[in-house]
């Protein structure tokens, strides 16, 4: 069942919209025996049905807002109701599940009172079937990407968590003959939007190779845009787990990504890609605590991958198989059932 925003909330502040949906999500729960939420969007329809019906409530953990305080550029006075919403329901959940250690950790600092005995890990997967190399060339060369070159790609939304500008400042250490390549979405914020953009102009300045994809590409053509990559670009400075770094493994990328967050349990380090160490501020943002440096080492790290290709496919290999051995939807639906009966009435 769609759910759409409240006629009457609507020049409310997103958060507010938000609860509206999930008020309405309420009553069509009942009659259920358990009830599973993700992310702070569902967590108060989650719990509030909890309450109400009497049921179990799960909770899957994907990010917290207490990490995220850059939303508050996004939701003014909203970041503050989120962040009460998301700590609401993990203090009131039957069970949490974490798509990562790295996430269970953070989870039991971000909210001391929730009981860590409830809190599960179960990775997030993909679909492996679906995200399989192509080695065809059509959709990259008519989005503008010469398959005979190496190539840098970074996909994601342009957020503070994904650490473009870092990306950006290391790209300009590449060496000239490699293209970086940016699937893009929208800016969070017009301020980021504009920094993003004054450091792409400049690297366009500086080299040829600079693509920017300004829409949300089709599995099938982001599969191929994967696949043809030297490397694929994980920048982050907050990722509790990084789906995309999978699906850029399943399609035999090697994987240069900061080691922070879920990612070193997803990337294994001289395998399947490296991983560049990241030491943070402790003050919720993630900002490294020597930005320079953390750029230098992304860019020694990619260009040592990039300098060796018969060495990044080794890497992409070995990755094909780590996502396909360790994060298929198989397991991770037994081991989720598996919590569903934990908090079922016996």
């Amino acid at each position: 069942m769609s759910y759409q925003n409240l006629p009457e909330l609507d020049n409310a502040n997103a958060a507010v919209q938000t609860m509206g949906v999930d008020l309405q999500m309420v009553s069509a729960i009942a009659g259920s025996d358990l009830v599973h939420s993700h992310t702070w969007y569902a967590n108060m329809a989650g719990h509030i049905a909890s309450l109400l019906h009497g049921i179990p409530h799960v909770l899957s953990a994907h990010s917290l807002e207490p990490l995220r305080p850059w939303k508050a550029e996004q939701l003014g006075g909203g970041y503050a109701v989120s962040s009460w919403v998301e700590k609401t329901a993990y203090e009131g959940a039957a069970a949490i599940i974490a798509v990562s250690d790295g996430m269970r950790k953070d989870i039991l600092r971000s909210y001391p009172d929730v009981d860590p005995a409830k809190v599960k890990v179960i990775h997030n997967g993909i679909d492996v079937a679906a995200w399989q190399r192509d080695e065809k060339d059509d959709v990259v060369r008519s989005l503008g990407i010469d398959p005979d070159r190496p190539s840098v790609v970074w996909v994601g939304r342009v957020t503070r968590q994904k650490g473009v500008p870092y990306l950006l400042k290391a790209a300009a250490s590449l060496p000239p003959e490699v293209q970086l390549v940016l699937c893009a979405g929208a800016a969070d914020t017009p301020a980021l939007g504009a920094e993003v953009n004054e450091l792409i102009e400049g690297l366009k300045a500086q080299r040829d190779g600079v693509i920017v994809i300004e829409r949300m590409l089709p599995r099938a053509e982001l599969i191929q845009v994967l696949s043809h990559a030297t490397v694929f670009a994980c920048p982050s400075i907050y990722e509790p787990l990084g789906i995309v770094n999978l699906e850029a493994m399943a399609c035999g990328a090697a994987v240069v990504a900061s080691a922070t967050g879920g990612i070193p349990e997803v990337v294994a380090h001289g395998e399947t890609g490296l991983l560049v160490p990241l030491e943070q501020v402790s003050d919720g943002t993630g900002t490294p605590l020597d930005p320079e440096k953390f750029v230098a080492d992304f860019a020694a790290a990619m260009i040592e991958v990039v300098n060796d290709p018969a060495r990044a496919r080794a890497m992409g290999e070995k990755g094909r198989q780590r996502a396909t051995d360790l994060f298929s939807w198989e397991s991770i639906v037994e081991q989720t059932l598996d919590v569903y009966q934990s908090v079922l009435p016996q």
